[in-house]
């Protein structure tokens, strides 16, 4: 028979892992999953774009209830992180590149140097003259002209045949205005081409930050090929508008219109739609909840439409000061008469979900719970170091969702889960009556020894 001493050791064992059992972070605690189609294999890091059908399933006013989930539902480290934002297009523009003579123990300023340009600055022709004799060797240094550009150089590539022997270079880079006067912009640049069989090393990159009309590279140390080509990087195109918009209709109130958000949408412009021609001056608030006090977001500012179609005018949208996900917005007239009842259209850019993929695939995106939340990763932190080892314009892989979504626990995972038991009182309880019913029995056995000793 087991005794009561040991039926409570074996409870204060048992309970703290049913408890524990009863918050998995699990694919059944949500409402449904998206599955996710990785664009390269093996990447090992992967972002996903969000789409509206995710921030209209989602509850969590930090969107912890949106979490990518392996074959094997297990939960992988994920987070929020602004990558596309960061990483700016290159754009290549090839420059004109012109060889200046070797002469044996010359300096950067020994060298003076005759051009012929055009009209635009730009040059056709350019001749060195040297203080010292020439030697007949490869050229040592070599003019870029950038006159032409009109955008900040973020760097430099060299480009040269392939090398019979190995390239490992000292370079220094100087810019000028006039071909006269240089200063210097990267006094120590090193470059490599080195190769073992079909494996080659190459660094031939050279970080700038320059609005120079010239460039003069210069071998400090080393040997380098003939220069073949010199290309720059320029900022690429600025990214089109990525922001997307949903018309919100509202509700007449006793000092505006309500609206209501349809999910967690990072909300960061809005703007006011009217059925007839207006002018008004509006305030915008926002919370999250009925209970909860109105918030300030935007205004007082001037909404106006006139005319409609193509020859027709409006206001541009207000742009918040921080992006919201509160549940329900409000509009104020402040000055103006209104009409008719507005349309609120609000305005936002969906974020990026980086994960690490972990475990087998196939992977998939699930959302809306009220019952667990995702533990958030230092994912941020994680690409910036590797950018800074494989260059500012490196990005996790690309995974997209499913166009259909799978349903898991479906309006089920939106209901709170059972308040949870304070497993710690109870088990105090049942240590205290579990010691009083041990010393109960052994007041009791005793008492009945002394019944049964016989009479001296």
């Amino acid at each position: 028979m087991i005794s009561l001493r040991a039926r409570v050791a074996w409870w204060a064992l048992c309970v703290p892992a049913l408890a524990l059992a009863a918050v998995t972070n699990e694919p059944a605690q949500y409402v449904q999953q998206w599955p996710l189609q990785l664009q390269v294999a093996e990447a090992g890091a992967y972002r996903v774009h969000l789409d509206e059908a995710v921030y209209r399933t989602a509850q969590s006013p930090t969107l912890a209830d949106v979490q990518p989930f392996n074959a094997q539902g297990r939960p992988l480290p994920a987070a929020l992180a602004e990558v596309d934002a960061a990483v700016p297009a290159a754009e290549l523009k090839t420059l004109p590149l012109f060889a200046l003579p070797s002469r044996a123990g010359a300096r950067s300023g020994d060298l003076e140097l005759i051009a012929e340009r055009d009209t635009d600055g730009r040059i056709r022709r350019i001749q060195a003259r040297e203080a010292g004799p020439v030697q007949d060797e490869a050229p040592a240094a070599w003019v870029i002209d950038a006159s032409a550009l009109r955008a900040p150089m973020r760097a430099l590539r060299l480009e040269w045949d392939r090398p019979t022997s190995p390239v490992q270079a000292e370079l220094q880079v100087e810019g000028s205005e006039n071909l006269r006067d240089w200063y210097l912009l990267d006094p120590r640049a090193s470059v490599v081409d080195l190769g073992n069989g079909e494996q080659r090393l190459q660094q031939r990159r050279i970080a700038l930050d320059s609005n120079a009309r010239y460039l003069r590279v210069q071998v400090l140390s080393g040997q380098l090929p003939p220069l073949r080509q010199a290309q720059v990087e320029l900022p690429g195109p600025l990214r089109p508008d990525a922001t997307r918009w949903l018309v919100l209709a509202g509700q007449p109130q006793e000092r505006g219109y309500v609206y209501t958000l349809p999910g967690r949408f990072p909300v960061g412009q809005v703007d006011v739609v009217s059925p007839d021609n207006q002018a008004t001056r509006w305030i915008v608030q926002s919370r999250d909840s009925a209970e909860a006090p109105w918030v300030q977001r935007a205004g007082p500012w001037l909404a106006y439409q006139l005319g409609a179609g193509a020859s027709g005018q409006r206001s541009p949208p207000q742009a918040l000061a921080l992006p919201s996900r509160d549940r329900y917005w409000r509009l104020i007239p402040d000055s103006g008469e209104v009409a008719a009842m507005p349309e609120l259209r609000v305005g936002y850019r969906p974020e990026t979900l980086v994960f690490i993929a972990q475990g087998p695939a196939p992977y998939a995106l699930a959302a809306g719970s009220a019952r667990v939340q995702r533990a958030e990763a230092p994912l941020s932190q994680l690409v910036a170091a590797l950018r800074r080892t494989r260059g500012p314009e490196w990005q996790p892989a690309m995974a997209t969702l499913s166009p259909s979504a799978q349903p898991l626990a479906g309006q089920q995972a939106l209901l709170p889960a059972d308040r949870p038991i304070d497993w710690k009182t109870w088990l105090l309880w049942a240590l205290l009556v579990g010691g009083a019913l041990l010393v109960g029995g052994f007041a009791v056995s005793l008492l009945r020894g002394r019944g049964a000793t016989p009479a001296a």
